[in-house]
């Protein structure tokens, strides 16, 4: 027995595969730490489920199992949250910073709850960022399956013509690595730069520097204006805005408060139907 009154070295006797969900995830969606992050504490026998320690993360439960993380009894998840929050340059997104910078987190209110950042931005880059309480939506919104697109107004030195950027509409392959098309429109010339807006459907690592580097062109002011269908519009550099659990379920298909569905799914837009007047005949076909 351990300092926390559980027992270790065997496991709770497991469910049928088809109930309950990975323990992982439930961490996760409890607000603990990513479903990554979970896993790990697993490993190093923070986690007891039924009174019994486990060190694998291959273990499903349901609501009747009594998990406890360093002892503390596992509160009942909150409903899925979504924050709007308006990143300024110089602040890393991440938890902690190695080398000693202030981080996103750092700058969050005070009364905001436990959130995880959905994506990132590099140190220098500003605008947009998607935070969360539920690990299941970060995981979801970080893949491109969504197939949301992601609008950034990029400032570059230089005097650029429109078709110098064809080469990142079709594709890029930088070494090894193949970037998706770019959506890219040069929006106007100020100074010595040029303002463009840029789209893309996948986050890779400083994605649009280091594609605009290839081209000889040197990115000096990068600002995330939408993610999806979320938009920064006016929020202020350093504030937060919550999106309403309304806008939040339709968007991303949850079920309604009190009722279990399915995993949280990107909704796409579709253009409404046309109805035809009853009156009209059909056209024959040719």
């Amino acid at each position: 027995m351990n300092k926390s009154g559980s027992t270790t070295g065997q496991r709770p006797p497991p469910h049928p595969p088809h109930e309950g969900q990975r323990i992982a995830k439930v961490l996760s969606r409890a607000g603990i730490a990513s479903r990554r992050a979970a896993e790990r504490m697993i490993a190093a026998g923070r986690v007891a489920v039924n009174g019994r320690v486990i060190d694998s993360p291959a273990l499903n439960v349901t609501g009747t199992d009594r998990i406890t993380v360093d002892g503390i009894p596992l509160a009942p998840p909150e409903p899925p949250r979504l924050w709007l929050y308006h990143k300024p340059a110089g602040l890393v997104t991440t938890t902690r910073d190695e080398k000693g910078r202030p981080t996103v987190f750092d700058a969050l209110p005070e009364d905001m709850p436990r959130v995880m950042s959905i994506g990132r931005l590099d140190l220098a880059s500003e605008g947009l960022l998607l935070l969360t309480n539920d690990g299941a939506i970060k995981r979801r919104l970080e893949l491109p399956d969504t197939g949301w697109l992601r609008k950034y107004r990029v400032r570059l030195r230089g005097r650029p013509k429109d078709a110098d950027f064809d080469p990142l509409r079709k594709g890029l392959a930088i070494g090894n690595e193949r970037f998706q098309p770019m959506e890219v429109s040069l929006d106007r010339q100020q100074g010595a730069n040029a303002w463009l807006t840029v789209g893309l459907r996948e986050g890779r690592n400083r994605e649009i520097r280091r594609a605009m580097a290839y081209l000889g062109l040197v990115v000096n002011r990068l600002i995330r204006i939408s993610y999806g269908p979320f938009r920064l519009g006016d929020l202020k550099p350093g504030a937060v805005e919550e999106v309403k659990p309304r806008i939040l379920r339709d968007q991303l298909g949850l079920a309604a408060p009190g009722n279990e569905g399915p995993e949280p799914r990107p909704k796409p837009r579709r253009k409404p139907r046309q109805r035809r007047p009853r009156n009209r005949p059909r056209p024959a076909r040719q």
